[in-house]
């Protein structure tokens, strides 16, 4: 889908991870929020991975905004990092890029004073391979492409463990479990720690690699092509819109979310994405 007229691209830009970790908490919930305009209408200005945020997002804007006296103004990020340094310093009103257990590890890491509301979309992760058919197929002393994301990485190797190839320790914690927590390895499999966006871009240098949906979808990844589907029955990896704690009871960023889990928005959903590579939280 081409960004409508209301949204703009932020490129990611790692080098500012050290700047933004001195930026934290500089925001507070100090804001206000958005506020109406002479004709009544609020402009809320939300950043959002490209892929399928901002187009759920699009998709409001052009179709449901308007009747509830709302104007999106879109703001696209390609990292997990800047989308709340700026929500926090106040130069969003909104995110909508992020789930609860990368909400908690941000909130407690940085000291963001946020507040969150209910899951709107689940995007499955899933293990992709440019070289075999099937997971029981992954060679002796493979290379796996996994997240270096902690809150995710967990999330990776619990899909591997489910499918019987790894085991990981007793008593971890799967949210915050990493490539450390490996118990058992049958195949000496070799996990190489990469970027989440790098990933679907590095799939031939792997025998397979877990790659998050979002980055699944803008590589054309199908998950019916997959080896492995994360199952999305009770997950915590539900993504949601999250604002300044001081604004959570704003009446237009609360318009925003009604709009997020309107039946419109699940049909737009289950349309865009059929095979379920984006799944529909309420």
């Amino acid at each position: 889908m081409p960004p409508s007229r209301h949204t703009t691209r932020a490129a990611a830009v790692l080098a500012v991870s050290a700047l933004a970790l001195s930026a934290c908490g500089a925001g507070g919930g100090d804001s206000e929020g958005p506020k109406a305009d002479d004709d009544g209408v609020t402009t809320i200005t939300v950043g959002a991975s490209p892929t399928p945020h901002a187009e759920i997002l699009e998709y409001i804007d052009e179709n449901l905004a308007e009747d509830a006296k709302i104007d999106l103004e879109i703001k696209t990020f390609d990292d997990y990092v800047q989308p709340n340094v700026q929500l926090d310093e106040g130069e969003l009103d909104a995110n909508y890029f992020q789930h609860l257990p990368y909400y908690e590890e941000q909130v407690e890491d940085r000291g963001y004073e946020f507040a969150h509301y209910k899951g709107v979309h689940l995007e499955p992760f899933a293990l992709y391979s440019d070289q075999i058919k099937d997971v029981k197929d992954l060679p002796k002393g493979g290379e796996i492409g996994i997240n270096n994301d902690p809150s995710n990485q967990g999330r990776a190797l619990v899909l591997l463990e489910d499918a019987g190839v790894i085991t990981l320790k007793d008593g971890v914690d799967a949210s915050t479990a990493t490539i450390n927590d490996v118990a058992k390895n049958p195949k000496d499999l070799e996990f190489t720690e990469t970027a989440a966006a790098q990933l679907p871009r590095s799939l031939e240098d792997f025998d397979a690699a877990v790659i998050n949906g979002n980055y699944a979808i803008e590589a054309d990844l199908s998950v019916d092509d997959a080896l492995l589907v994360e199952d999305a029955k009770d997950s915590p990896y539900s993504n949601f819109l999250t604002v300044q704690k001081g604004n959570k009871d704003n009446k237009a960023l609360k318009k925003l979310d009604e709009l997020l889990h309107s039946p419109e928005v699940k049909k737009h959903i289950e349309k865009t994405w059929p095979k379920g590579e984006v799944l529909p939280s309420f």
